[in-house]
């Protein structure tokens, strides 16, 4: 693959269309022993801690155990199910997770945000919700961690709009983008969690496949997508940091 523009992914030379040729039917356990030999810096891991990412989490940490933990990006919106942080809290012990946290810069509770923004930004402008709440902290981080690659825990099973994605690809700023369980299902994703006694969110127990912020995360009915729980009828499939 040619690039267009200087980017970091430059410095690893790589060819992402022979990698993903390569490790189309490959395991997530392969692909990441890759990613963590062949790119020593700058590799680092988003999450949001839904049961995809935790696989993810217990194949690093417990699995590969590079000699550099491989950092973990947690976006604070603020918002998240009081489940959601509890966890995050249980998985950084369990792991010795090199967890680095990032938010907004000058609000810290949703009481500020509320004063900031007024009542429910996700209700009146759910594009600017997410841009102050995930989309700018999420570009901050990776640029503070010097990152030339990150791990997402998308599969292309979970929506229409990530039926095509491959193992690897570029974001917007060159970086290499890592989809180790692109080619796996929910069922796969739950039967490593079974194996391996991975933690997981007790939503997800609850009637909640897909977990975001509270205020626009619901319930999913048996037959729905497992993302319908998502921005319910808004017609949005995504918070716009993979668009």
């Amino acid at each position: 693959m040619s690039y267009s523009v200087e980017s970091p992914a430059q410095t690893l030379n790589v060819d992402l269309d022979e990698l993903n040729r390569r490790f189309e039917t490959a395991s997530p356990q392969d692909i990441l022993a890759w990613c963590v030999e062949n790119i020593p810096a700058g590799f680092v891991q988003t999450s949001a801690f839904n049961v995809d990412d935790l696989v993810i989490t217990d194949i690093l940490y417990r699995q590969l155990k590079p000699a550099q933990p491989v950092p973990v990006i947690f976006l604070d919106t603020l918002y998240h199910f009081k489940q959601t942080l509890e966890l995050v809290a249980k998985a950084k012990e369990i792991y010795g997770l090199n967890l680095q946290v990032y938010k907004m810069p000058d609000l810290t509770t949703r009481e500020e945000f509320t004063a900031k923004y007024g009542d429910a930004l996700w209700d009146t402008d759910i594009a600017k919700f997410h841009d102050v709440t995930k989309i700018e902290p999420l570009n901050r981080g990776l640029k503070e961690l010097n990152t030339v690659a990150w791990i997402t825990g998308r599969r292309r099973d979970q929506a229409v709009t990530r039926a095509e994605m491959p193992v690897f690809e570029l974001d917007t700023q060159g970086r290499i983008k890592v989809n180790p369980l692109a080619s796996w299902t929910r069922e796969a994703s739950w039967a490593y969690v079974a194996e391996h006694g991975v933690v997981y969110n007790p939503l997800h127990d609850q009637g909640y496949p897909s977990i975001g912020d509270e205020p626009i995360t619901t319930q999913v009915a048996d037959g729905e997508d497992e993302r319908a729980g998502r921005w319910r009828g808004t017609g949005k499939t995504e918070c716009g940091i993979h668009i």
